[in-house]
């Protein structure tokens, strides 16, 4: 297996160790997310995960589905909804364990994948890594509402790499996406891995820089935490601009949540 599909595959399988002793009724929870539950948290994963495993094996079909999305959308029906009907409003453990079956496969498939391959998606077409690297990171993003509704800390591994690399190549992007022109001077970041390591990015600086955890750095661009919630060390206007609206995820522009909003 290439090495990010295994990532995947064991985030989701981190995440599915957490879930698996819950009982029906604890899927019901709301999390400190748009208040989803479990249920739909693990619902929105599983769908577009087999999105995913669909547009690597036929696009146009793939296109077909996501056409079928935005016009439920265009009626008014919300993602969570919409999905629910598409999967059947299956729920609880029944839910669990196809996510559990569908990622497992899902992760073989793209692994079997050259990386290079270029599949259709909601943005403009992304390569067979790209993919998967997002799909690690929806898990992990969506993951820590999960763990924080229990008050489970979770215990990072270095895989959490691929989120980094993805936050660090969306820097750009953050900023035309808002409709601002992206600074030339990207920040310095030295950021201290789950295992210890060192990973550092750009020239250093002084006086333009970001420097913590890299779990922590996750928490920001994938807007889990709010940078005044994190131990992020964060100098110099452009840093602090990033932080406060940089944004890994696709879609239009999000706001982070409130200090204090998104808390174990």
């Amino acid at each position: 297996m290439t090495q990010t599909a295994i990532d995947f595959r064991d985030e989701s399988d981190a995440l599915y160790a957490l879930l698996e002793p819950l009982s029906d009724s604890d899927f019901e929870r709301k999390t400190l997310f748009k208040d989803w539950t479990v249920n739909d948290v693990l619902a929105h994963l599983h769908f577009f995960n087999l999105a995913a495993d669909l547009t690597l094996e036929d696009g146009d079909a793939f296109l077909r589905l996501l056409n079928t999305l935005r016009s439920a959308r265009d009626t008014g029906e919300t993602l969570v909804a919409a999905t629910d009907r598409m999967l059947d409003g299956v729920r609880g453990r029944a839910l669990l364990a196809l996510w559990h079956d569908g990622y497992r496969a899902m992760a073989d498939h793209y692994a079997a994948a050259d990386p290079k391959q270029r599949v259709k998606w909601a943005g403009p077409d992304m390569s067979v890594r790209s993919s998967v690297t997002a799909r690690l990171m929806e898990t992990w993003a969506h993951g820590q509402e999960i763990y924080d509704l229990l008050g489970v800390e979770r215990r990072d591994r270095d895989r959490i790499r691929n989120i980094v690399v993805l936050g660090v190549n969306t820097f750009g992007w953050t900023f035309s996406n808002r409709g601002e022109e992206a600074p030339a001077d990207k920040p310095y970041l030295r950021l201290t891995a789950p295992s210890g390591d060192l990973w550092e990015w750009h020239e250093p600086s002084d006086a333009n820089f970001i420097e913590g955890s890299a779990t922590a750095f996750c928490q920001v661009v994938t807007q889990t935490r709010n940078i005044a919630d994190t131990g992020l060390k964060v100098v110099g206007h452009t840093a602090t601009r990033w932080m406060s609206v940089a944004q890994c995820f696709a879609g239009d522009p999000q706001t982070p949540p409130a200090p204090g909003m998104r808390h174990a």
